[in-house]
């Protein structure tokens, strides 16, 4: 197989897609919090975020591995480890104290030390696990939750609902959570010397999210990608304007984001 480094399609992508990636890890929302209550903000915003990952992550799962109690073994073996690999790491870490947690309910325990809000958050999943269509929930707000998060969670099901696995996979390896910049967290780890009882699930969740993806993931996603498009020009330009949307949808929360701080 080509080589990923050398891989034109590969490096023509991320050349096109570099100054937005760029807009969101430069954005001035990370410098501007600079307090507790402004953190707060963020995380009953970003929580959305976090939540939609899984997502991206459980559609993935359902097209690249075998999931069906009839097993069979999918023919892309990367893939099928890079999405096991990650479901596992984000649906069974440990907390704080050692006990078994999803990344979502690390955040979620990380908000309640803040002092965040987190009744919206838990209110939309509940709808879900009640037996409420996620398109409807999602489509009419049934849960009442804050209108930016919701918009960000329609674009990521619009990519889903096209049903294109390399449109989904380039949402989900160029509009991860790996936009979060090393300035963010020293920032919060600063505040977190003078709120140590608020902020130190906080601290432990970026730790945590930075160590497991570590740097064997991103290539592995990148792998995915060229194994999935192989020489389909019209994949490619369907994976383009797929990072294109998602990265759009992640500047557009921030930028309403920080205009609430």
């Amino acid at each position: 197989m080509q080589d990923l480094n050398t891989d034109f399609r590969l490096i023509s992508l991320n050349r096109k897609i570099d100054p937005l990636r760029k807009e969101i890890l430069n954005h001035q929302l990370y410098s501007s919090m600079k307090s507790l209550s402004e953190v707060r903000v963020f995380m009953e915003h970003h929580i959305y975020a976090v939540w939609d990952f899984m997502s991206l992550l459980k559609a993935l799962q359902q097209d690249l591995t075998s999931i069906k109690s009839a097993w069979t073994p999918t023919k892309d073996r990367s893939s099928r480890k890079l999405i096991n690999e990650i479901v596992c790491a984000e649906e069974s870490d440990v907390d704080l104290n050692g006990n078994p947690a999803s990344h979502y309910e690390l955040y979620l325990d990380a908000m309640r030390q803040a002092g965040a809000k987190t009744r919206p958050i838990i209110k939309f999943v509940q709808k879900l696990e009640e037996g409420f269509n996620q398109r409807e929930i999602v489509r009419f707000n049934i849960s009442e939750a804050d209108e930016d998060c919701m918009n960000f969670i329609r674009s990521t099901q619009k990519i889903i609902k096209r049903g294109k696995t390399h449109e989904i996979a380039a949402a989900f390896t160029f509009g991860r959570e790996d936009l979060i910049p090393d300035m963010f967290t020293s920032l919060v780890k600063k505040l977190y010397e003078d709120h140590p009882s608020e902020l130190s699930a906080f601290v432990y969740y970026l730790d945590r999210h930075i160590e497991l993806d570590g740097d064997e993931h991103g290539p592995m996603a990148l792998k995915m990608i060229h194994n999935l498009c192989q020489d389909d020009d019209i994949k490619w330009q369907e994976v383009e304007a797929a990072s294109m949307e998602a990265l759009k949808a992640r500047l557009t929360l921030w930028d309403r984001i920080h205009s609430k701080i």
